[in-house]
């Protein structure tokens, strides 16, 4: 049987997350844990994460997963949601400015007053509620969605990946921003499919049904 681990570093929606892994992975079985060799030893990862980046960066060397994170998202499928997308990458304008994992080459910007919606008003921070997720690419994990669905987000940054082969999807919100990327193994979303309904409960499937 195979195993899914949900990292749990004390700022994920752990619970949401892990009954809607359960609920398409009924041939798995669905750990939530800290525990760096649980970690290693699993076949697939999910890296949830929410709150500000200096936080998650924290509780991510609190929680020692640093090692056993990177090493998943290098060798086997690794799925990150909301700020599990957010830490790949180099630097967040978030708090000041954070360093963080350095795993993906890009920055986390925030939305800026410049964004404005049909009506040319400012739009809301945080972007919240149902957007339509774009695809850029062919993924498996896209698989029995159709373009344009719509996807929940709760978020006041997004990534800007340096190469443009990371991109794996877009969506507009006064101006058109990535809300996913794939590289090999790695695939990481800035919406939250355990709370999208059908299709994100699709793309969880995906994910545990995806074959390297």
């Amino acid at each position: 049987m195979e195993k899914i681990v949900i990292v749990d570093y004390s700022l994920g929606n752990l619970r949401s997350v892990s009954k809607a892994v359960e609920h398409v992975a009924t041939d798995a079985e669905v750990v939530v844990s800290d525990d760096a060799r649980v970690i290693h030893d699993a076949d697939r990862v999910v890296f949830p994460g929410q709150g500000a980046a200096r936080d998650c960066m924290a509780a991510i060397s609190d929680h020692h997963v640093e090692r056993a994170v990177r090493e998943a998202a290098a060798s086997k499928p690794f799925l990150g949601i909301c700020m599990g997308l957010q830490v790949l990458m180099d630097h967040s304008e978030e708090n000041g400015g954070t360093d963080l994992l350095g795993m993906m080459p890009g920055k986390v910007q925030h939305f800026s007053g410049d964004f404005k919606g049909d009506n040319g008003l400012p739009l809301k921070i945080p972007h919240m509620g149902w957007s339509q997720v774009e695809h850029a690419i062919d993924h498996p994990l896209w698989r029995g969605i159709a373009d344009h669905s719509r996807f929940y987000f709760v978020h006041s940054y997004f990534v800007v990946p340096e190469e443009s082969d990371l991109i794996a999807a877009t969506t507009e919100y006064g101006e058109r921003f990535t809300c996913a990327i794939a590289r090999d193994n790695l695939f990481a979303v800035q919406f939250h499919p355990e709370k999208s309904a059908d299709d994100g409960l699709q793309l969880l499937k995906n994910f545990v049904n995806w074959k390297l």
